[in-house]
């Protein structure tokens, strides 16, 4: 059986719309059901000049076809101006997509960006749909990018912090927050990638991994005592690494992620790789979330110039995790 995937665009003032009506010029090895107002699909659709027929969400939808489950927008879409008004609809379409997961409706949830300002000010509290999706759940997660272009082996860096100031970020990490970080990392790698025994690097806090104390103390209390830990469990771990050689080609063939402290310590590195190539996996869910790796891009709504790369990766990546999933449940072959 063909995945069933939840598609969310996202912010509709943006390019999530217009994107989806790229996607849907093809076929797919999955069965894609968008949740979206279908008047802003159908206006992206002649803004950008291609043909689109709307679907039943239970259709087999063909090229130039999406199946849709519609959820009307609150005041009409305009592109490149996020309205506050239509901030719930958003997190309405989000919180459906996932809860389709959870139900069993759907194996899979793909979102397109979504604009933060405009969710806030419609006055909603939003730090991002990672930690939405995690609050419905009721579980831990942990952020993993990966540059997935067909021309390179997939780059995996998973972050142990995410969205912080510098100054929060030593504070952040924990030895129960690296475990269960590291604990979620392993066990989505084994389930979700079908790694047998996954190799992951972990890279230090500090210039030169600390150099043994004498650039930091959060290597030799926090970090390298975790790596032990789990080692003792059977996880395979190389580190603490100093950050600025781990990338090297030859020691990136030996892992099969990385673990990055924080933010900005590992996500420039992947993200000139193949910024195009990029998707933003949430592991730790009870079902794969995989969302493009850019913004709203309001500059480029509605001119047919966005490249719908980061979501045709998405959707691969979300269709294989499923795939593999099930999988796993089964004890068959992807």
């Amino acid at each position: 059986m063909r995945p069933r995937l939840a598609l969310v665009p996202g912010e509709p003032a943006g390019i999530g719309p217009e994107l989806c009506v790229r996607i849907a010029q093809q076929a797919h090895a999955a069965r894609i059901v968008a949740i979206a107002d279908p008047d802003t699909l159908l206006l992206a659709a002649r803004a950008i000049g291609l043909p689109l027929r709307l679907r039943d969400p239970d259709a087999n939808a063909g090229p130039g076809e999406i199946a849709v489950l519609p959820l009307p927008n609150t005041v009409a879409t305009v592109f490149g101006k996020p309205d506050p008004a239509n901030a719930r609809v958003v997190i309405d379409a989000l919180l459906l997509g996932a809860r389709r997961c959870l139900d069993g409706d759907a194996d899979a949830l793909v979102t397109g960006p979504v604009h933060k300002a405009a969710i806030n000010a419609a006055g909603i509290a939003y730090s991002g749909t990672t930690e939405l999706l995690a609050a419905q759940a009721g579980c831990d997660v942990v952020m993993m990018l990966a540059s997935v272009g067909q021309s390179r082996d997939p780059l995996r860096v998973a972050l142990a912090t995410t969205h912080l100031p510098l100054r929060d970020v030593p504070d952040a990490i924990t030895r129960e927050a690296l475990l269960r970080t590291l604990r979620i990392l392993d066990t989505d790698l084994r389930k979700r990638f079908g790694i047998a025994r996954p190799r992951i690097a972990v890279l230090g806090l500090n210039p030169h991994a600390g150099e043994q104390g004498y650039l930091g103390h959060e290597e030799i209390e926090t970090i390298t005592p975790v790596i032990d830990a789990l080692r003792s469990e059977g996880m395979h771990l190389i580190g603490p690494l100093p950050a600025d050689t781990a990338f090297l080609p030859r020691h990136l063939a030996d892992c099969d992620a990385v673990l990055a402290m924080y933010h900005d310590q590992g996500l420039p590195v992947l993200k000139h790789a193949g910024f195009e190539d990029a998707v933003n996996i949430t592991l730790g869910l009870p079902y794969p979330r995989v969302a493009v790796d850019h913004g709203t891009a309001l500059e480029l709504a509605g001119t047919g110039r966005a490249d719908p790369s980061s979501l045709l990766h998405a959707i691969a990546v979300a269709t294989a995790m499923a795939q593999t999933a099930r999988a796993s449940t089964t004890g068959s072959r992807p």
